[in-house]
């Protein structure tokens, strides 16, 4: 038997970019014929697609992780990586992408409806991409990006004509099973049905789908009894049909104050959305009451009593027997002919073009903030440059020396001086810390030197806090090194000082003597 699964969580994985190729052309006579590295491929993405032929998020409840495939690196020759292969994802009409704090990311309704859960990482610039009037023959590459990670949670609501809502064993699961070829479980006792079901029902040459919602008790708008996660089953049904069960033996309730209950929590029920595709707001549905098991002497005195109280409201009444299949055909119809009616007055939900939302032109490119962890720090955030860390290699010093010059060309470095950074100070970009020498001259200004070299990093003399802190570590050892042998000799610190003392007076009485000097 096939599960209805209505909320799962799933871990978007995008492929990673694949790394720049950095290579010389090489032949005969021409030892060096210029870069010719190819550029590295883009990762694949991850995408969401609205399929009319998937019913349940059941596939992603078994296999919660999806990865899409990783660029390839580039290769000399200028030749180019092929882009990994996306992956494609198919979903639900209705399905809900949320992030793992609650924020809608996307709602998506109508067939061939896409979402981009994860970016694949972009490929990195082969050497041949790099080449510049200041860089002819570039000796490295840039790596390529990883890949977005995001865990996502997949939530279904429904998209059914008509909605059957009704307290537990009210008989909607009963109903479902003669109005249409569906077979939900069915049994005497309350909360049978945990999951909604949907079936097909033809009335003439209409047809329509009918979902079967779980029961519904006072205090469900709260989250009482599953509540929340029953009701968001009705945001996008056309039509909300009361099942009332004519025959129940619990005392206080009878059909008008069961439907007064359930119209209570259908209005404190607010959906989560705020711009829900649905059909409008819950309470401007259409309504219709159905009297359910009236086959039961009983149960079809009470309808008549209280038929007129609810016509009254302006909402259809039929009396109906599943048991005995009695009224069947003239709900058939009548729902057949409220759900065409609405459809008529609303738009059909269509598929969402991708909105392309250009960057702002004086968009601040990136922020300094002091870091709270290493005093006279510094860290710099951005999408730039935190992208160019990634794509640094550095052990590659003229890789390296490239970073700082588009670092500069950003203002990084006027911004670093404006909040008071001193030489040597601890710059911390995407988790990688350096050591910040100002002014460091454009590759421009300087000349080139051996590939994969920068002749400014060779003339930094500067001790870096790594070796700083070596050297303090060093003289540490020193010191202790000096007192424990100090002490195995018997001396304390006052005899040393002591002793420095009486060595310091002699030599000032000798020198008033004239003893022990040069002339």
């Amino acid at each position: 038997m096939s599960r209805f699964v209505d909320r799962v969580t799933i871990d978007a994985v995008a492929g990673n970019g694949g790394h720049g190729c950095s290579s010389v052309h090489r032949e005969k006579f021409r030892p060096l014929g210029g870069p010719d590295g190819g550029n590295g491929g883009s990762g694949g993405d991850v995408i969401l697609v609205v399929d009319p032929q998937v019913h349940t998020l059941l596939d992603f409840h078994f296999r919660p992780h999806a990865k899409a495939g990783n660029g390839r690196p580039g290769e000399g020759g200028n030749r180019s990586g092929a882009n990994g292969e996306s992956l494609v994802l198919k979903v639900p009409d209705g399905t809900v992408v949320l992030d793992t704090d609650g924020t809608v990311l996307a709602d998506m309704v109508g067939e061939g409806t896409e979402f981009v859960a994860g970016q694949g990482g972009r490929g990195g610039l082969g050497n041949a991409a790099l080449a510049s009037k200041a860089r002819k023959a570039p000796g490295f590459a840039l790596l390529g990006e990883p890949g977005e990670e995001r865990q996502l949670v997949l939530e279904l609501k429904s998209v059914a004509d008509v909605g059957l809502v009704g307290f537990p064993s009210a008989g909607k699961s009963s109903l479902v099973s003669v109005l249409s070829a569906a077979k939900p479980k069915i049994a005497d006792y309350p909360f049978t049905t945990l999951a909604p079901n949907l079936g097909v029902v033809t009335a003439g040459d209409r047809t329509y789908t009918i979902a079967d919602v779980p029961g519904l008790i006072p205090g469900a708008s709260q989250g009482r009894g599953l509540g929340l996660d029953f009701l968001r089953h009705l945001e996008r049904c056309a039509v909300l049909a009361h099942v009332v069960d004519c025959a129940t033996l619990e005392p206080g309730r009878d059909p008008v104050s069961d439907i007064d209950a359930l119209e209570a929590e259908l209005a404190a029920y607010q959906p989560v959305l705020a711009e829900d595709q649905s059909l409008g707001d819950l309470a401007t549905r259409p309504r219709i009451v159905i009297l359910n098991k009236v086959d039961i002497p009983e149960a079809d005195e009470l309808a008549d009593l209280v038929e007129a109280d609810i016509a009254e409201r302006g909402w259809p009444v039929y009396r109906v027997s599943a048991v005995a299949h009695k009224g069947l055909n003239e709900l058939k119809f009548a729902l057949a002919e409220l759900v065409e009616k609405y459809r008529r007055e609303q738009e059909k939900p269509v598929a969402r073009r991708a909105v392309i939302r250009p960057k702002a032109v004086d968009k601040t490119e990136f922020t300094v903030i002091e870091d709270p962890e290493i005093e006279g720090g510094f860290i710099v955030r951005g999408e730039r440059p935190e992208r160019w860390i990634r794509q640094t290699q550095f052990e590659n010093d003229e890789a390296v020396g490239y970073l700082a010059d588009r670092l500069n060309r950003l203002g990084v470095e006027d911004a670093l001086v404006k909040r008071g950074a001193r030489p040597g100070a601890a710059v911390t970009i995407a988790g990688m810390t350096f050591d910040w020498e100002p002014s460091v001259p454009s590759s421009e200004e300087v000349p080139l030197t051996g590939r994969g070299t920068d002749i400014r990093l060779e003339r930094n003399d500067r001790i870096g806090a790594a070796e700083r802190k070596a050297a303090r570590k060093l003289r540490r050892q020193r010191d202790d090194e000096a007192d424990e042998s100090q002490e195995s000799l018997g001396w304390s610190a006052d005899d040393a000082e002591h002793d420095d003392t009486e060595h310091d007076d002699a030599g000032d009485g000798a020198a008033e003597h004239g003893e022990g000097t040069d002339d």
